[in-house]
């Protein structure tokens, strides 16, 4: 489900946005390509550190989409490249999702665990 070339933007530094829709409406917040895992059944992980909003919104509604690129990355029209991905997130404190990050991120409180509907690649 996860493109190869996802995987490959995903080693690279930058910036990933990730947006969430509540009750008070949109919310974005960021976090970078380097933090995120993939499960061996192909679900995203995600360090939830403040993400206050984005917690509360995610019980409100679990769809979030999620923009992640490289410009070192070959995209579709020369270098550079990014994805949309679509998805439900939960948010776990405990498990093996959860002390897999713990383990590298001594700081989260929570693992958004992404469950992947669709990795688009836009440019």
């Amino acid at each position: 489900m996860i493109p190869e070339k996802l995987l490959e933007v995903m080693k690279q530094d930058g910036v990933v946005a990730i947006a969430t829709l509540g009750a008070d409406g949109p919310h974005m917040v960021n976090t970078w390509n380097s933090y995120l895992r993939v499960t061996e059944d192909g679900r995203l992980l995600i360090p939830v550190g403040y993400m206050h909003r984005t917690e509360a919104n995610i019980a409100f509604n679990p769809q979030v989409l999620i923009t992640l690129g490289s410009s070192k990355i070959k995209g579709l029209q020369g270098p550079g490249t990014g994805f949309l991905i679509k998805g439900k997130a939960a948010l776990v404190t405990s498990g093996p999702e959860f002390d897999l990050l713990k383990a590298a991120f001594k700081w989260l409180r929570a693992t958004m665990v992404v469950t992947i509907e669709s990795a688009t690649q836009t440019i």
